[in-house]
């Protein structure tokens, strides 16, 4: 069996409302529809996926032949409920990972026998992914938890990428989804202090200053409106430490939605 391509990348991708599912405006969605041919044409073995609309007290993973379409979204238009996205499950993935947290100080990692993707998951890869032919395991948030807490899950995990595994993260760059479509700041303006938190994110990260990003909530202006809970923020620590301290950050799309909405999204390079 030939051994599987090591992945020095990682990625967070924000994926906004579930409308990325059907709706041609949205930047973001051509994006990830580009995924392949101009992003990163390297097809991975597997994907391990962490979506912010996974949310337990303990690490999970799922444990699936085939991964269920999950609709956890409400009242949306009825063509977006009859959308699939079959992918394999990665059982064998789940285990591994399972085995990696475990030996890294992870006392309780449960499995999840049942659970298919979130529309975290399945939207996104939906796009990047159409044929769905790579198997996905997916992993929970523990949002009780820090941003510490969360880059030391990816960072136990990073092994993964030498075994040919694509580990990202989902959620959304700023999430505050009381705050949509109010008092941008003009006529299809970003509100100032999504702006902000945005900015800082980005250099941020792009200056490597990944333990500033891990105490977020102390270190950046307006934390808490960017994340009132910070499901959809742990992913990208997730990310962050699967590649390593001395990984290259790298912003890959931006966009905004509803005035408050950021579509960042970031690619680390690790450098070894």
């Amino acid at each position: 069996m030939a051994l599987a391509m090591p992945m020095k990348d990682t990625f967070y991708i924000s994926h906004g409302s579930p409308t990325l599912s059907i709706d041609e405006s949205l930047p973001a969605r051509h994006f990830l529809q580009s995924w392949q041919n101009d992003v990163f044409p390297q097809k991975p073995k597997s994907i391990l996926l962490v979506s912010g609309h996974w949310d337990t007290s303990y690490p999970s993973l799922n444990i699936v032949q085939r991964n269920d379409t999950i609709y956890d979204f409400y009242g949306f238009p009825d063509s977006m409920y009859k959308l699939k996205y079959p992918a394999p499950g990665a059982p064998e993935l789940a285990i591994r990972a399972k085995e990696l947290l475990v030996a890294s100080g992870f006392k309780r990692v449960d499995e999840d026998r049942k659970r298919g993707l979130d529309h975290g998951a399945w939207v996104p890869l939906m796009l990047m992914y159409p044929e769905a032919d790579i198997p996905v395991c997916q992993l929970s948030v523990q949002s009780k938890r820090d941003g510490d807490y969360h880059y030391n899950l990816g960072k136990a995990l990073a092994p993964l990428r030498d075994e040919g595994v694509l580990i990202m993260g989902s959620g959304a760059a700023t999430h505050n989804l009381r705050a949509l479509g109010r008092n941008s700041g003009s006529a299809g303006g970003v509100v100032p202090w999504a702006l902000e938190f945005d900015t800082w994110l980005k250099d941020s990260l792009l200056q490597g200053r990944y333990q500033d990003v891990n105490h977020f909530q102390e270190k950046a202006p307006y934390a808490k409106m960017a994340h009132p809970w910070p499901d959809h923020f742990y992913p990208l620590h997730v990310a962050m430490g699967a590649a390593g301290e001395t990984a290259k950050a790298k912003l890959i799309h931006h966009s905004w939605d509803l005035g408050s909405l950021s579509y960042a999204s970031y690619q680390f390079t690790s450098a070894n």
